[in-house]
């Protein structure tokens, strides 16, 4: 495919996977402050806490709270992560949140090992029964990720048959039910897609599911975020997940700090100079990173929110 697309939506991840990467634990009010300036950005989805073991990480021992204490602005998603039915039941009982159902699949076994205490066969039989835990809260499932589909550091290379066999597991479940095909997030969880195979595995996934929505959760750990971004653009790919200023890591990548999702301001600018809506207001989520890095202490990997957008060179 040649043709971009029109419009593409943007899920910030920020607030979540960029203060559970932290050693520090921040302050409540910082953090609410953060999440109320994304609220205003224009950004319809931001996943602001995840329901965890709080002794595995503390960051997260006050998401409940959190939800409570942020302002509510109609039409914008505040979402959770969870690992297992503890976690959903947490999110579950807790007011504020918006529950988003999603399966969490893996090419991976060692991955899925560190990750989630189980290899991914079992990981998928586990993602069974989820999707009859979300069908009695009478929740659709929306989003379905597969975890280290470019590659991994622990297991190495991941062949392309891995990731389709977890997509046609994906559509075995779905086929014959009422339930639509969720959107298939393909996630380079530690950075190792190049913009020929996403290429490549974005086409292999159309190939099985033609009538599914694909979507990407790209890092920018070995400096390919953006060019990847382009590239599953220039696909179709219309729905991506950032990070404000570009904070965040994976804590399971192998070695060393990895880093971020692709910052959220930097493909936002990209999008709008290249005639893409996203509904978000550049300069307000400029000022959100901005924010961020203020809070941080320290410099973060954005580039849009140094430089700035070209508006003010613009008369």
């Amino acid at each position: 495919m040649q043709d971009l697309p029109s419009h593409i939506d943007i899920h910030e991840e920020g607030p979540r996977e960029g203060f559970q990467f932290e050693s520090r634990i921040f302050p409540l009010a910082d953090r609410v402050a953060l999440v109320d300036a994304l609220s205003e950005s224009g950004l319809r989805q931001i996943q602001v806490a995840s329901f965890v073991n709080p002794k595995a990480v503390p960051q997260m021992a006050d998401a409940g709270d959190l939800f409570q204490a942020i302002r509510k602005r109609p039409g914008v998603r505040h979402t959770a992560l969870w690992l297992n039915e503890r976690g959903f039941r947490r999110a579950q009982a807790t007011p504020g949140v918006d529950l988003k159902a999603s399966l969490l699949l893996h090419t991976s076994d060692t991955f899925s090992h560190r990750n989630n205490g189980c290899g991914a066969g079992e990981m998928r039989k586990e993602q069974e029964r989820w999707i009859g835990m979300y069908v009695e809260a009478g929740l659709p499932v929306e989003a379905a990720y597969v975890m280290t589909a470019f590659g991994c550091n622990f297991q190495g290379d991941i062949p392309l048959s891995e990731v389709q066999a977890v997509i046609r597991w994906l559509v075995d479940r779905f086929e014959g039910t009422k339930q639509p095909l969720p959107v298939i997030m393909l996630a380079d969880t530690v950075g190792w897609a190049v913009p020929t195979e996403i290429e490549r595995r974005v086409g292999a996934v159309r190939d099985i599911a033609p009538t599914a929505r694909i979507g990407l959760h790209l890092h920018d750990t070995r400096g390919a975020g953006m060019a990847n971004f382009y590239a599953a653009l220039r696909m179709g790919v219309d729905v991506f997940e950032g990070s404000v200023a570009g904070l965040g890591g994976c804590p399971f990548a192998g070695h060393g700090q990895a880093a971020g999702n692709i910052c959220t301001e930097d493909i936002v600018f990209m999008a709008h100079e290249m005639g893409i809506e996203t509904g978000i207001d550049l300069e307000r989520l400029i000022e959100a990173a901005r924010q961020a890095e203020r809070l941080i202490g320290r410099t973060l990997p954005g580039r849009v929110l140094r430089s700035g957008s070209l508006a003010g060179y613009r008369t």
